[in-house]
């Protein structure tokens, strides 16, 4: 079993204080330094919109001033890493997501304000997109784990249960993150066990993509998640991240960085993330 030591993670340290954006920088301090949540809440602001959702590149891949649905996900699983589900910056998000949801209860993928600025290739929407379960069900069950009390939950969570009762779904590798984080943290256990046990055979077939692997979707021991794969696939996914860290410190992303500035925007990010998810497996030994 590979562990990765003190001298990675200051290998991680340096490639940080060089590529990583400063709330990325921030999050590296706060989970591996000891460092304080104050900064990483301060630096997020400056992503925060008027309206309450999140834009300016806090997703990478979507490089322009104006709120959408994705952006206000990570807002929430910074605001929860920085222990402030409490701020008043989650009720603000739920009020923006209520101005974007359509009839259905779920809100787009992405808004057509995308096509104002730079963005990823893939970032794509018709004029008036329908609801859609990524993100919404990645949104519902953030909020419902930071115990928000909001209007948006209640149809934007039935939303999500209708997606998972209906026979055919043939989700992609984002949609499977998205039901899994919503099973996850919706409040009614009993029903959420029922839903998985249904539709795991079809999460765990597609549990995958080009540049997903087990650990996306289980990058901690607990959740629904880790259920969808064997110990040998976990084991295995875990040597081959302790691998793969650079030689500069950092880990790399297999999805195409479309303009300069995303690939250490993104490596900074993930290496974070990866770093996290080897702790969670204890096979981080600092």
């Amino acid at each position: 079993m590979k562990v990765l030591h003190e001298t990675g993670l200051a290998r991680a340290a340096e490639f940080m204080r060089l590529n990583g954006r400063l709330i990325d920088r921030h999050r590296f301090a706060l989970h591996f330094r000891g460092g304080p949540a104050a900064p990483v809440l301060a630096a997020l602001r400056a992503y925060e919109n008027p309206d309450g959702g999140y834009g300016h590149a806090l997703e990478p891949d979507l490089r322009g001033e104006a709120s959408q649905p994705v952006p206000a996900q990570h807002a929430l699983e910074i605001l929860h890493e920085a222990g402030a589900d409490d701020d008043p910056a989650v009720t603000r998000i739920a009020r923006y997501l209520a101005s974007i949801t359509t009839d259905g209860g779920g809100v787009p993928f992405v808004l057509p304000t995308v096509r104002d600025a730079p963005h990823g290739p893939w970032w794509r929407t018709p004029d008036d997109p329908p609801g859609a379960i990524n993100p919404t069900a990645t949104l519902a069950g953030l909020l419902h784990r930071a115990r928000a009390d909001h209007p948006w939950l209640g149809p934007a969570t039935g939303f999500c249960w209708r997606y998972l009762e209906a026979p055919g779904a043939e989700p992609g590798g984002y949609d499977v993150l998205a039901v899994l984080t919503f099973l996850d943290h919706v409040p009614d256990r009993d029903r959420a066990e029922a839903a998985f046990t249904r539709v795991r055979d079809v999460l765990a077939a597609h549990a995958t993509s080009d540049h997903q692997g087990p650990l996306d979707f289980a990058p901690a021991p607990g959740g629904y998640g880790r259920r969808l794969f064997a110990a040998r696939e976990i084991d295995a996914g875990l040597d081959a991240l302790i691998d793969e860290q650079g030689d500069d410190g950092g880990w790399d992303v297999d999805f195409p960085i479309w303009t300069p500035v995303t690939g250490p925007e993104w490596r900074g990010n993930v290496t974070v993330e990866r770093l996290r998810t080897l702790r969670a497996y204890g096979r981080l030994k600092p």
